[in-house]
């Protein structure tokens, strides 16, 4: 068996909605790069559009939901109002070295209107809901990011999507060219027929 990238595009090239988005929300950078959400009316608006996860007894942003809402300004840091979204970016890299990768994938999923929320443990993987079924049908898809010329062996490929497809979900391979342009491929298991002529003959 072999896992086989396909082409075809299987998101949406429309624009998230104003509906979908968050108004301006408030939330404190704390320890370990941790950014915490204390207020209830913006701990029930993040949750209600697909960010944020309640961690013990607090709502925290991913860091990659936190750079989003920032460049799309739409986040606040009332301990830090001053800081910039590289002054961000730079102080969340230091606990994430993956955290590039994981912001273009968000931000372009996003940008198209999905909701995408952490995934399964395969590397740079979200679960991602078919439009308008966040909360109310289970994730369709796992995307996991890949940067242009990073070296992923067939075999390591081939797990992956193995494990996916066993959970019912697609996969999907979001390759992030140099530019910073994220571009998906569909990936499944392809099965090769024996060559019984040629081994009868060998």
């Amino acid at each position: 068996m072999s896992s086989a990238p396909q082409s075809a595009q299987p998101f949406s090239n429309s624009k998230i909605s104003e509906a979908e988005m968050p108004s301006l929300v408030e939330a404190r950078l704390a320890a370990g790069g941790k950014i915490v959400v204390d207020k209830t009316r913006f701990q029930d608006e993040l949750r209600t559009k697909g960010f944020s996860e309640k961690e013990d007894a607090e709502y925290v942003l991913k860091p990659y939901e936190a750079l989003y809402l920032m460049h799309t300004k739409r986040l606040t840091l009332k301990n830090k109002p001053a800081v910039t979204f590289d002054q961000m970016f730079e102080l969340l890299l230091k606990y994430d070295r993956n955290l590039m990768t994981k912001f273009l994938v968000y931000r372009d999923l996003r940008s198209r209107g999905y909701v995408a929320k952490e995934g399964f443990g395969f590397g740079n993987d979200f679960r991602v809901y078919e439009r308008g079924e966040y909360e109310k049908k289970p994730a369709k898809y796992v995307v996991f990011g890949i940067n242009e010329g990073t070296n992923t062996t067939a075999k390591d490929l081939g797990s992956a999507v193995d494990q996916i497809e066993k959970m019912g979900k697609e996969a999907v391979v979001a390759v992030i060219e140099r530019r910073g342009e994220v571009i998906y491929y569909k990936a499944s298991k392809m099965r090769f027929t024996e060559n019984r002529y040629r081994q009868n003959n060998a």
